[in-house]
């Protein structure tokens, strides 16, 4: 809840309608906290919960039009899980379909109104009102929901829907804003996949590596208790670890035998060279990526490479990859070698705690095996 009501007040604020003062608080706290959020998910249950106070409703949610079918969806909303509709079907559909608001006050008496999600639900609707959300263009991007007037008995007025197409206008605005992010976002995780995956396939190995490699650090990280927009940072940027390694010869990264003193002097240059590509940007997933790059094959007793640092000087999201780096190259095959078995490698880890691993985190990596297993079978190489 945004505004700070004492929870023995909270039933009584609910049910009784918003004067002006108290109207101008809501949405000005509504509207600060939904600016600051990234999230869309967040933003959404945010959304629902202004419309809740300003409506007076028991339930509100946010349906959007899904851009690869005609369907609308929500994945947050008070009283109902995630879930997809025909943009045909229901009031939300109606309403989207003909955008314009809709006002229902006496639901089983209205032929627009279908009870069958009531009887699955046990839920009773008595009056709707939905309206639609439009981007900056004029398009629709979909419906503002609300059910059950809680603070009226006549139902839903004309005073809550210019409450709520004021919450649509600015849920609008705001969506538009939190889906262009995303979409940069995605587009710039897709560029890191794919330079990763570019690395790898030089060396023979899959872009499958570099999808468990990512999926293990988040896990790692998470049991770590590093925040959670930190695991995503870290899940996003370890797929470039190995990208320096674009610089070595053919001749050294795809030798099937173990490398020469020299050879391997000339392969253990791709950290620096991963972080010299990096180093300049201001992205911070590409700054983080260049720390990953540089640091992944330091080592916890200082005998790693290419600085020599030990300890905690070693950057934390460079000790998470170095685990799901080691993990991942033992438990595969490679053109130098044949897949370890998983007691072989759980074998190594022990010997290693303290010397090339951090222990506390090798401690978190068994901790939660069970589950870095599972993405290794969801991502096995084909």
């Amino acid at each position: 809840m945004v505004m700070n009501i004492p929870k023995e007040n909270k039933e009584g604020f609910l049910k009784t309608e918003l004067e002006s003062t108290a109207l101008l608080g809501v949405l000005f706290d509504y509207v600060s906290e939904i600016s600051r959020e990234r999230q869309i998910d967040k933003i959404l249950m945010l959304m629902a919960d202004l419309g809740k106070e300003l409506a007076g409703a028991d339930r509100c949610s946010l349906w959007l039009m899904s851009h690869n079918s005609d369907e609308l969806w929500t994945k947050v909303a008070h009283g109902i899980s995630r879930t997809r509709i025909p943009s045909s079907q229901g009031i939300v559909g109606l309403t989207f379909r003909e955008r314009k608001p809709i006002i229902i006050n006496d639901a089983y008496s209205d032929s627009r109104f279908n009870p069958e999600v009531d009887k699955k639900t046990g839920y009773r609707t008595r009056n709707i009102i939905a309206l639609p959300i439009f981007g900056s263009d004029g398009e629709i991007m979909g419906v503002f929901q609300a059910i059950n007037k809680i603070t009226s008995d006549n139902g839903f007025s004309q005073t809550d829907l210019q409450r709520l197409t004021l919450a649509a206008t600015y849920s609008g605005t705001a969506l538009e804003s939190a889906q262009m992010r995303q979409e940069i976002e995605d587009t710039q995780k897709d560029v890191i996949f794919m330079m990763g995956e570019a690395g790898e396939m030089r060396s023979k190995e899959t872009g499958n590596h570099v999808r468990r490699v990512s999926e293990y650090s988040f896990v790692i990280a998470e049991g770590y208790g590093l925040p959670t927009q930190e695991c995503e940072l870290l899940r996003t940027c370890s797929p470039m670890h190995d990208i320096g390694k674009v610089v070595i010869p053919d001749v050294i990264l795809m030798k099937p035998g173990k490398l020469t003193e020299e050879e391997f002097e000339i392969m253990k240059t791709h950290a620096e060279v991963g972080y010299h590509i990096l180093r300049n940007s201001q992205r911070k997933i590409l700054k983080s990526a260049a720390i990953v790059a540089h640091q992944h094959h330091e080592k916890w007793n200082g005998k790693g490479y290419p600085r020599g640092v030990a300890g905690e000087e070693i950057h934390l999201f460079g000790r998470i990859t170095a685990i799901a780096d080691v993990f991942d190259a033992l438990g595969s095959d490679r053109v130098y070698k044949k897949a370890w078995e998983l007691d072989r490698i759980l074998a190594l880890f022990k010997e290693e705690r303290g010397q090339h691993f951090d222990p506390k985190l090798v401690d978190v990596f068994m901790d939660r095996l069970d589950a870095l297993l599972q993405i290794h079978d969801r991502f096995k190489d084909k």
